[in-house]
């Protein structure tokens, strides 16, 4: 539960910026810049209603699969949200400086061209790849995996889109303790732990269908220091990708994770640092 309000929580955060931006260069515009208003609100519906359909085809994919290949699916989508969770964080690590120059650009094109049709597709984009994004991860960790969503699942989400509205209204304040820098920061770190907890998920679900080898298991065994059966271990290892008696594959893949990880961090600031130097 705790895993899913993180999702939705970190999500709804990114996909109120992007709308909020877009409002508020609108509304502070002249009364043609405000025609635009009805096209935004029009293009944000229609990138929830995207993210909707999404979820309710991905449900009726899982029902109409046998329960042999239910197994291989959920697999597939376990890694395919661990590696869009770790495209979307060094993706928001290039363009989050810029992004709301790039934002404000594109919608002053379409203003200029009286193009209210490019405003409801620019927030209908936007929505509609943070909505997305969201159903996978959810899916990745479990959400409606037996075709059904349970009502712990509904509080979580709720209660994440409650957080994201109270969290977004603090950083738009501004300040040291709430600034949107620190914010992305810190959630960055745990959506790259998070993803190394879908990895070792997958892993497992493999390494028990005898597609891969787990090697020597386990490696080590530290049930005592932290049970990762027990519910705070389980939380932990949900989150973080830990395991209490890991095989040789889990700690191999684990090492060549954070390997690449470290590796696309440096990568990623070296870019960064090239761009904003002075010509």
């Amino acid at each position: 539960m705790g895993q899913v309000l993180f999702v939705v929580w970190r999500e709804s955060v990114e996909a109120l910026l992007v709308v909020g931006i877009l409002y508020a260069w609108l509304k502070r515009g002249d009364q043609t810049m405000r025609k635009g208003l009805p096209y935004l609100w029009g293009g944000v519906a229609l990138g929830i209603l995207s993210a909707i359909a999404l979820g309710a085809t991905l449900l009726g994919v899982i029902e109409a699969l046998s329960e042999s290949t239910q197994e291989y699916f959920q697999i597939a989508m376990v890694l395919t949200a661990c590696a869009l969770i770790v495209q979307m964080v060094f993706w928001m690590k290039r363009h989050g400086r810029t992004m709301k120059q790039e934002i404000e650009q594109s919608l002053q094109k379409n203003v200029r061209a009286a193009n209210w049709w490019g405003v409801t597709l620019l927030a209908a984009l936007a929505v509609a790849r943070e909505g997305s994004e969201t159903v996978i991860f959810l899916y990745g960790l479990g959400f409606g995996h037996a075709g059904e969503i349970s009502l712990s699942h509904i509080v979580a989400v709720l209660a994440g889109f409650a957080l994201a509205f109270g969290t977004f209204y603090l950083l738009q304040l501004g300040g040291k303790m709430f600034s949107w820098r620190r914010f992305f920061r810190v959630t960055e770190i745990m959506l790259l732990f998070l993803a190394a907890g879908l990895l070792q998920t997958g892993l497992d679900q493999l390494i028990g269908l005898e597609i891969l080898p787990s090697g020597i298991d386990p490696v080590w065994n530290s049930s005592a220091l932290l049970d990762d059966s027990s519910m705070s271990g389980a939380l932990i290892a949900t989150l973080t990708g830990y395991r209490a008696q890991p095989s040789l594959m889990n700690v191999c893949m684990t090492a060549a994770y954070w390997a690449l990880i470290v590796y696309l961090m440096r990568r990623t600031n070296r870019r960064i640092t090239v761009g904003t130097q002075p010509a």
